[in-house]
């Protein structure tokens, strides 16, 4: 044994040449396929990290601009968790997993639905006596900074293992 290497028993014969040239065609080809899944998934995660550092950017503007309308509210409306927490019958935001096949490898995805029923737009109802349209801009803000954590987790999540 050379240095601790596994050495494969060759006879030196034209059959076993033969053998040897498929196993060696074989190798190369399974090395390029690793290659080309390699290359595939590291060009996905260069996009993920820019994405991230994206959303992560305007995550922060739209957290501040969500903020800024709920004082708006509470300057306009008063005091209004109460009136929002019995408004509310069901969930209007739901997140789904998916899952997105990228070379062989699943990466997990969540996506969002908005519920638009009837009980989704009677929550547009609060609030209508005093200071409504401050609480309806105020919704819209933090759905949209909803969505953008959504995407952010589905980001932040896609190279882990989904089992």
């Amino acid at each position: 044994k050379m240095s601790g290497q596994a050495r494969l028993p060759v006879l030196p014969s034209r059959m076993t040449l033969a053998a040897m040239k498929i196993r060696l065609v074989g190798a190369k080809k399974g090395f390029s396929l690793l290659k080309k899944k390699s290359d595939a998934l590291t060009v996905r995660f260069r996009g993920i990290l820019k994405q991230i550092r994206d959303t992560k950017e305007s995550m922060g503007k739209e957290m501040k601009d969500a903020a800024f309308r709920l004082t708006e509210t509470k300057y306009a409306a008063g005091e209004i968790s109460y009136m929002v927490t019995e408004s509310v019958t069901s969930a209007t935001v739901k997140v789904r997993l998916r899952t997105d096949n990228v070379a062989g490898v699943y990466l997990p995805q969540f996506r969002d639905t908005i519920d638009t029923s009837a009980a989704a737009v009677q929550s547009d109802l609060t609030g209508l006596s005093k200071g409504g349209e401050q609480v309806r801009n105020t919704r819209l803000a933090f759905t949209k900074a909803l969505k953008l954590l959504v995407e952010l987790a589905s980001l932040q999540t896609s190279f882990l293992d989904p089992r």
